[in-house]
């Protein structure tokens, strides 16, 4: 499916197959299980949501892939990005954050063990700091 250079969609965009946007498109795009392209002339203001997004116009807004962000030379993204591929070619533009971390995978399990590493950590230091502070707030009494 195409969306041609003069069309301007303003709300929300679902479907069920690839499609490729030359226009204007303002709020969200769901495409969950298939491929978004925006177009050389494509003008993005939304939310997206797809399988793949492909950037050669500008995009400002999220974009959440379950498979992979290609921003090609003169594509622009502005927003985050979270997707477990990105690529971003020389001449394009990328201004957000990216997150690729796969869902379920061994790294999540990983960030937990570092988290409990540091709770540890914490917690060895807490009762040192405390007893610091206990003759110092037990002199002020006095």
């Amino acid at each position: 499916m195409n969306i041609g250079k003069s069309v301007v969609i303003k709300g929300e965009l679902n479907g069920s197959e690839d499609l490729t946007i030359e226009g204007h498109v303002e709020g969200t795009i769901q495409l969950r299980d298939h491929v978004l392209t925006i177009g050389p002339n494509g003008r993005i203001k939304a939310q997206v949501f797809a399988k793949a997004v492909i950037v050669l116009g500008e995009v400002t807004g999220n974009v959440t892939a379950s498979d992979k962000v290609d921003i090609r030379d003169n594509g622009s993204v502005d927003g985050d990005i979270v997707s477990p591929r990105v690529a971003i070619a020389e001449g394009a533009h990328f201004r957000g954050s990216v997150d690729m971390q796969r869902k379920g995978a061994p790294a999540a399990k990983g960030d937990a063990k570092a988290e409990a590493k540091a709770e540890a950590k914490t917690a060895g230091t807490a009762p040192a700091a405390a007893a610091a502070a206990q003759p110092a707030a037990a002199g002020q009494r006095a």
